[in-house]
């Protein structure tokens, strides 16, 4: 009995110090992994530094123009390029009034000015209520003469006046084409309309 006891304890001993020697065993494995993951690291970074991707943007800038040394020379290339710029927007539209004097549109808008005149009328319901008013349209015209803008400005304070000159401009649309003094794509023009039930002094 006594030689069994002895056995089985030297199993459980055998067993205790195997079980040791194994922990033992995994923990120097495990240190020296780490050992060599910090080695590993110092030798190779950039295998571990993973940054986050940069954008960059880029400018073109023009290379310098040859011949050209005066900050003079480079003040007329400004001149002419804000000149040209200019000249781009003249000949692509211009602001008048109906009425203008200027002697490149005085005639053709005289004529619009007449055609307009023959459609607009006081509303009968305008003259008995005696309704007055002043009002400013402002339309745009294609060089072909047809309307591609008309909106009012300066109200009259009563809708049916306003809708009124609305709906003289649009009845005496399209008109003529530009005549030869006129080198714009696009005139806008400013009209006043004024319904007044006296004459004015």
């Amino acid at each position: 009995m006594a030689l069994k006891t002895i056995k089985s304890l030297n199993n459980s001993l055998a067993f205790i110090s195997h079980s040791v020697s194994m922990r033992a065993s995994l923990l120097i494995s495990l240190i020296f992994h780490i050992i060599i993951l910090f080695i590993f690291q110092d030798v190779f970074p950039s295998y571990w530094h993973n940054e986050k991707l940069r954008t960059y943007s880029v400018d073109f800038i023009r290379p310098p123009v040859e011949d050209i040394d005066s900050e003079d020379s480079q003040g007329d290339i400004i001149d002419h390029i804000e000149e040209k710029k200019a000249s781009v927007t003249d000949t692509y539209e211009d602001t008048i009034s109906l009425n203008t004097k200027d002697k490149r549109y005085a005639s053709y808008t005289s004529q619009i000015e007449k055609e307009i005149m023959d459609h607009w009328k006081y509303p009968a319901e305008a003259l008995v209520s005696l309704m007055q008013g002043r009002l400013i349209v402002l339309f745009s015209l294609a060089s072909d003469g047809k309307m591609i803008y008309i909106n009012i400005t300066e109200g009259s304070g009563y809708d049916i006046l306003d809708q009124e000159v609305l709906r003289a401009i649009n009845s005496a649309a399209p008109f003529p084409p530009f005549p030869e003094s006129i080198t714009v794509k696009r005139l806008n023009i400013n009209a006043t309309f004024k319904y007044s039930l006296t004459s004015e002094k």
